[in-house]
């Protein structure tokens, strides 16, 4: 993806068929979709792909075993199937993960147990493994640092996970070649109206240059998750709020917290959420919490009672209890929930998705979870064929290979997570092969394929959302952002100035990513 040449593109189509606004898991979705059918499509993000909430998920590609406690049996039923489309279409990013419910009480192995049974039952074809009972010693085998006073042994079962931001991008780069148009760092400021009040483009700001730009469509579809009522609010300002944000907050551990690859899931915290501990990349993303707020913003900031909540609930169950001294990074997402009479708490909200439509034609999508991000972006796009009046075409995307396809990623080493972009990059990596600090694996090839095909704009593009260097070692990156941005500069033919400022900004951003900051 070269940010020049969609611009370029963009300026020169009349009229979109589709215009999406918001650069995350249900816009990319959407735009896949929409140009995979054939249908022309420009998607505009206000900052980069997956700013928001879908780089800062807890990494699973799941049903939602507490979906099934509250017996939402449709919404399990339907993440299951898509977690399978999911491995299928993107298996250099999803993969199987055995998880274990360690069992302290003599009621916790059968009611656990017939729970994973009926989850298993409901995955069917799609099943990523069979659940199983544990004994005490099966457990500890599984996971050596379990504490292990009272333990009586463990319900065993299988999801999926996968590296959020990068499967974004990687999405993006197949709407890209699906014929789609997607430009970052374009926020819409207004919704262009026809004779009868009918939307029919956007305005949008290029932060890059300050210049306004007007596009053209036969219809919009607002995708900007916890931000969809300010979008919302440009049409009718009006309408009456439809989002119900709460925070989700992780901490990241060393690998030796759970040093066999196999995760921990705590089935009921105090707060009523399931708690995750998951081996995922080189780390452990233990979490996370369920807090109501009132503003949203790009950068949530963590609070010192939620991560100590983490802490103390994961000292609960491992035998090394975690100290704030092995804490490599803390983050934290903010849920797009849609409200809901009477709903007592946010953990309370369903997780479905919602699509509403105003008395101008805008279309907004909101909830949902990123596991179906696929079912509903063909949702959507339904929808949006009909309003717009444009020929209706069949989904393609249950079988349409995401950008890095292969079957066999793990023969590249490191370079896994990039499927088969990793021979270009290995090529890239001989020419650059310094490391950007010493603690972090990405080199600074890698940070020159990011600017040249993943549209990285900033050192917060790639030590965030390209790379996860952020989330691996905040410190580290934070050291690293003076290379890479010599490194972007030199990509992006920026000045030094440009690159004291992107120093500065990402130190100041990536501060509340450390424990001792909160």
């Amino acid at each position: 993806m070269n940010r020049d040449l969609h611009l370029k593109r963009a300026k020169e189509t009349k009229e979109f068929d589709i215009i999406i606004v918001g650069g995350g898991a249900t816009g990319v979705g959407a735009a896949v979709d929409a140009a995979s059918r054939g249908h022309s499509v420009l998607l505009l993000e206000g900052v980069d792909f997956g700013k928001g909430t879908s780089s800062r998920s807890t990494k699973l590609v799941h049903g939602g075993v507490r979906y099934l406690q509250k017996g939402d049996i449709p919404l399990v039923m339907d993440a299951l199937k898509e977690r399978g489309i999911m491995r299928q279409n993107a298996p250099h990013l999803v993969s199987d993960l055995a998880f274990v419910v360690p069992n302290y009480t003599w009621w916790e192995a059968p009611f656990y147990g017939i729970g994973m049974k009926v989850y298993d039952a409901l995955a069917g074809r799609y099943g990523f493994g069979k659940s199983s009972l544990l004994s005490s010693e099966e457990t500890i085998e599984r996971i050596p640092t379990i504490a292990t006073e009272g333990l009586r042994g463990g319900v065993q079962y299988y999801d999926g996970q996968f590296d959020d931001a990068r499967m974004l991008v990687n999405m993006a780069q197949t709407a890209a070649e699906q014929g789609g148009v997607l430009l970052n760092y374009f926020r819409v400021t207004e919704l262009l109206k026809n004779d009868d009040s009918f939307v029919c483009g956007v305005k949008a700001l290029d932060h890059e240059t300050g210049e306004t730009h007007e596009f053209r469509s036969k219809v919009v579809i607002n995708c900007t998750g916890p931000f969809s009522d300010e979008l919302r609010r440009l049409d009718d300002p009006k309408a009456e709020e439809m989002i119900s944000p709460s925070t989700g907050v992780h901490i990241v551990l060393p690998a030796e917290f759970l040093p066999k690859g196999t995760a921990i899931m705590v089935p009921r915290t105090t707060d009523g959420r399931v708690l995750f501990a998951i081996p995922w990349h080189h780390c452990v993303v233990v979490g996370t919490t369920d807090t109501p707020i009132d503003k949203v913003s790009l950068e949530p900031r963590p609070t010192r009672e939620e991560v100590d909540f983490i802490l103390e609930n994961a000292r609960e169950y491992l035998e090394k209890p975690p100290q704030d001294s092995d804490v490599l990074s803390v983050f934290s997402g903010i849920r797009p929930l849609v409200k809901a009479t009477g709903a007592g708490n946010t953990a309370q909200l369903s997780r479905d998705h919602t699509i509403t439509m105003s008395h101008s034609g805008l279309i907004t999508i909101a909830g949902g979870k990123w596991t179906t991000y696929r079912h509903m972006a063909e949702d959507v796009i339904n929808r949006a064929e009909t309003l717009a009046g444009i020929d209706s075409e069949r989904c393609v995307t249950k079988n349409l290979n995401i950008h890095g396809y292969h079957q066999h990623p793990d023969q590249f080493g490191e370079l896994a997570h990039y499927g088969s972009d990793a021979l270009e990059i290995q090529k890239l990596n001989q020419e650059h092969p310094e490391l950007v600090h010493p603690r972090l694996k990405i080199k600074e090839g890698e940070v020159r394929w990011m600017a040249r095909r993943e549209m990285a704009r900033t050192v917060d593009d790639v030590l965030s959302r390209r790379s996860r260097s952020l989330l691996f070692d905040a410190k580290a990156s934070r050291e690293a952002a003076q290379r890479v941005a010599e490194i972007l500069a030199d990509e992006l033919s920026r000045d030094e100035n440009w690159v004291r400022i992107q120093r500065s900004d990402f130190e100041e951003m990536s501060r509340s990513y450390l424990i001792e900051e909160l």
